[in-house]
């Protein structure tokens, strides 16, 4: 079983615990590493593709950066190259078993993803069965890790995310009544839909509660439904594909009630739809743009100086929490890697309980689930006019 909480080290380690300098440089291991040959295998299982392409490349693109800035680590004297193995889960459960038996062939010592908790789900009892860890990065929904001994996760849970949207509907919006949509059969959809109107009506709103099948695009009527029940705001807990099109057909309808999404929302692709139009959004989400400005200016430099990075970040530099959350989730490994003194993914695992570091998005330490200690969240609104996320507040759960 996992470990009791370990205790939280804030401030005892430095963020770059891999020999690399600072987090912004990359580097220079004097050819060390190519010489020996010796390489660690990290697994990267996520969504390339579907529904959460656009979100499961960003959250990628933090962990190809890391790499960059510390392609190598230490164990024992002994310098190891790292190499990133990725495999595309297709934002798919049917897919996700085969992309995380690819992975498995490629004996990694870790794996972190994935960007959407059915996949994760879905994958997990083949990365049991092969005795591998998974270190969740996003995925938010409380099956990723109840119940077994080798998922982690670095993200808050869905619970606290759907209470924490409920509270501010009510102490933020006045909201008395919500109109609550998500994907048929989508874990992380309906999980979600689950948890918000759990806490909506202990705090007084009525919710509306309603799910539209797989590869629908058409939003139209859900929406009337929203007007036509009086509803004061909108809770959507979808993937940024499904959500492109509810933003997209909310402004064509002219719907003014403010919309409340979770972490998913947070995308330029988000910010893109919206762009111009008269709506409010607010997401719910694990960083801020200027919280660290030095970490910032040098993931945006490296964005920008390569087409695709620049294309998979949606085309411009902007910054999504995912992408932080992918750099952190890096870091986490080659520490739980260097704590097992190995690279043998069975000592992995048994480091994992006890690894803790400040990361970007801040103090990261596991509970006895093997969730990450985390209290609060930020909150963002959509600038529909300068095309940007502004900062609101950091809500937690009283």
């Amino acid at each position: 079983m996992k470990k009791l909480l370990a205790l939280l080290l804030a401030g005892c380690m430095a963020f770059a615990l891999c020999a690399c300098g600072t987090p912004a440089e990359p580097a220079d291991d004097g050819g060390e590493a190519a010489a020996t040959g010796d390489t660690i295998v990290i697994g990267v299982f996520e969504p390339l593709s579907g529904d959460n392409g656009a979100g499961g490349k960003q959250e990628v693109l933090g962990m190809q950066y890391a790499n960059s800035v510390c392609p190598t680590v230490e164990i024992d004297g002994k310098t190891y190259n790292v190499k990133l193995e990725i495999a595309d889960n297709e934002s798919s459960n049917d897919k996700a078993v085969s992309a995380a038996t690819t992975l498995i062939s490629k004996n990694p010592s870790i794996v972190l993803g994935s960007y959407g908790s059915g996949v994760s789900i879905a994958a997990s009892d083949t990365f049991a069965a092969a005795g591998v860890p998974a270190l969740g990065v996003t995925c938010t929904n409380p099956q990723v890790t109840e119940g077994n001994d080798h998922y982690f996760r670095l993200a808050f849970l869905d619970p606290f995310q759907g209470t924490v949207l409920a509270n501010f509907a009510k102490d933020e919006l006045s909201a008395t009544k919500v109109y609550c949509i998500g994907q048929l059969g989508n874990d992380y959809d309906q999980g979600l839909l689950n948890y918000f109107k759990q806490a909506a009506e202990a705090a007084g709103i009525e919710c509306v509660v309603e799910s539209f099948p797989e590869n629908n695009s058409d939003f139209n009527s859900y929406l009337t439904n929203a007007k036509n029940a009086g509803c004061d705001a909108i809770f959507a807990p979808t993937s940024i594909s499904y959500a492109q099109l509810i933003v997209e057909q909310a402004a064509a309808q002219g719907i003014t009630m403010p919309m409340l999404a979770p972490d998913t929302w947070d995308s330029n692709v988000i910010l893109g739809a919206a762009q111009g139009k008269d709506l409010a959004i607010y997401v719910s989400t694990f960083y801020a743009e200027g919280g660290d400005p030095e970490f910032e200016a040098g993931i945006k430099e490296w964005i920008n100086a390569d087409a695709t990075n620049l294309a998979n970040n949606g085309g411009n530099d902007m910054l999504a929490a995912v992408t932080v959350m992918g750099y952190d989730a890096y870091f986490t490994a080659l520490e739980a890697i260097k704590n097992a003194g190995s690279i043998a993914a069975a000592d992995v695992m048994a480091a994992l309980p006890s690894t803790t570091l400040t990361g970007i998005t801040g103090p990261i330490a596991f509970d006895d689930i093997g969730d990450a200690a985390r209290d609060s969240a930020f909150i963002k609104t959509a600038n529909c006019t300068n095309n940007v996320w502004d900062f609101v507040a950091v809500q937690g759960v009283q």
